[in-house]
Order: C-alpha cells, then sequence, then structure tokens
C-alpha cells in the first residue's frame, strides 16, 4: 500500500485560507471564543507541511468545549469524537477537502492549556528560526514515506518538537 502522507512545498494560499476558516469560526463561537490561532506546518512561511490547515480556536475554559460542538457540525466540520478519549481537553473537528476547500483539522481547547501553549510555543519558534523550520521540513520529508497512517507519523517526530519546545521554553527565560 502506498504512503497517505503528503508533505507539499508551502502553499503562498494558506494564510488566506486560514482568514477566510477563523473568520467563519468566529461568527459561529461567538461569545465562546476567547482566541483563535493559526498552527501547525502550514502557519510557518516557507514550511514544507501536509496541505491541511490547522487551526486552534480557545475558549476560555474546558467546561465550554462541548457548547462548540453544534456551532461547528453546522459549519460543515465532522466531529472526532473518536479522539476525545485520547485528548479528552480537546475538541477536534476536521473537513476534507473539496472542489472549495482545502482541507481543514480544527483543535479546540482552554485559552489557558498545556496545548494551546505548547502548540504556540512551537510555531512561535519555527517562525522565528528559519534553520530549525528548515530542518524540521527535511525531517518531515524524510519521515513521511515511512508511514501510513497520520497518528504514527505524528508520534515520529514528537521528540524533534519536544526539543524545540524545551530549547524555546530555555530561550524564553533567558530574554
Amino acid at each position: 500500500m502506498p504512503p497517505t502522507i503528503e508533505i507539499v512545498d508551502y502553499d503562498e494560499r494558506w494564510p488566506d485560507f486560514y482568514v477566510c476558516e477563523a473568520q467563519r469560526i468566529r461568527n459561529a463561537l461567538g461569545e465562546l471564543l476567547a482566541g483563535i490561532e493559526h498552527v501547525g506546518s502550514t502557519s510557518v512561511l516557507g514550511l514544507a507541511a501536509k496541505p491541511r490547515i490547522d487551526i486552534m480556536p480557545g475558549v476560555r475554559a474546558e467546561r465550554d468545549l462541548d457548547r462548540t460542538i453544534a456551532p461547528m457540525t453546522n459549519l460543515g466540520f465532522d466531529y472526532r469524537l473518536d479522539l476525545e478519549e485520547e485528548m479528552p481537553f480537546r475538541r477536534l473537528f476536521s473537513r476534507e477537502a473539496d472542489d472549495r476547500n482545502m482541507a481543514v483539522n480544527v483543535h479546540v481547547v482552554a485559552i489557558d492549556s498545556e496545548f494551546w501553549e505548547r502548540h504556540l510555543l512551537f510555531r512561535d519558534y519555527l517562525r522565528n528560526n528559519p534553520d530549525v523550520a528548515e530542518e524540521y521540513a527535511r525531517l518531515k520529508r524524510d519521515l513521511a514515506p515511512r508511514f501510513r497512517y497520520t497518528n504514527d507519523y505524528a508520534g515520529a517526530k514528537t521528540e524533534f518538537i519536544r526539543a524545540v519546545e524545551e530549547r524555546a521554553r530555555t530561550e524564553q527565560v533567558r530574554t
């Protein structure tokens, strides 16, 4: 079987896709939304990535997570209940690509959560350190052909990601 993980060169349209989707999510979630961020590799200028936009809306508290399910499914996103047991602090929604839209993952979490903090820390470090972003791109291109399942591929990147997060935390402390 061929691998299902596809890594493509950076697409200049990714930020615009994010802006459009983020506005739809803002409108749907209204007062539930405390913040929203473009995360993942598509949020880093020039970084090769899977052609899937990752969006991270933040709610004020975990107790608000379930209140996002109806508005998000009304927008046409599929609610990934099967992944809630693995990460009970996140509500994951997805939409596959079609003729008009890119593929999207939406990770709704509490804005004060470790998930929120780690994703912004990693994204911002890659944005500010192009050499590390390039190293990450090489790793992703090397790993992608070896995996058929996204979770296995993601797991193979974990050591690199955690090391970058630790470096980013250390550098934050020094400044």
